[in-house]
């Protein structure tokens, strides 16, 4: 597909590809502009690329749905390690407690379930982005990925 295509097939989707990225950012409006604006750069990149295994409006909803996945494991991991200003010295505390826990949950797990979950969770790599870094499958890195989500809330649970 060249580019012009691509744009129109872009254009004409727009509306729905914005609904459907609220929707993948429980209706925050600027995380969902975030998220679109990040699926545009990674389509015109050609870090997504659109191989027709699928219609090109299943494609581009994968990608907006990965894409807004790995924005709130971001958000998620900003909030569980960074210090607000804005916080009393009791939350701070809290949080770098927790903080702690989880860094000290991670350390107990398999190596290859802790490197997966960090290249994911702290690098913003897909499942299958982790397992190539790693130079196993994609099924090895899903299996080690679910595992140890499985065991690190586990482990932060007791």
């Amino acid at each position: 597909m060249d580019r012009a295509e691509l744009e129109q097939q872009l254009q004409a989707l727009h509306a729905d590809s914005f609904t459907w990225a609220l929707a993948c950012c429980d209706r925050r409006r600027d995380e969902a502009e975030d998220v679109l604006q990040t699926v545009y750069l990674k389509i015109f990149e050609g870090t997504a690329r659109f191989e027709a295994r699928a219609s090109f409006k299943t494609w581009l909803f994968a990608v907006i749905r990965r894409t807004a996945s790995s924005h709130r494991r971001a958000r998620w991991f900003r909030f569980v390690t960074q210090n607000g200003d804005h916080e009393s010295a009791e939350q701070s505390l809290v949080r770098s407690e927790r903080a702690a826990e989880l860094v000290n949950a991670l350390a107990q797990l398999a190596r290859r379930q802790r490197e997966v979950l960090e290249l994911v969770f702290y690098h913003d790599m897909t499942i299958e982005q982790a397992g190539e870094t790693l130079g196993i499958s994609l099924g090895s890195a899903r299996v080690h990925y679910e595992r140890g989500k499985k065991r690190l809330g586990a482990l932060i649970e007791r």
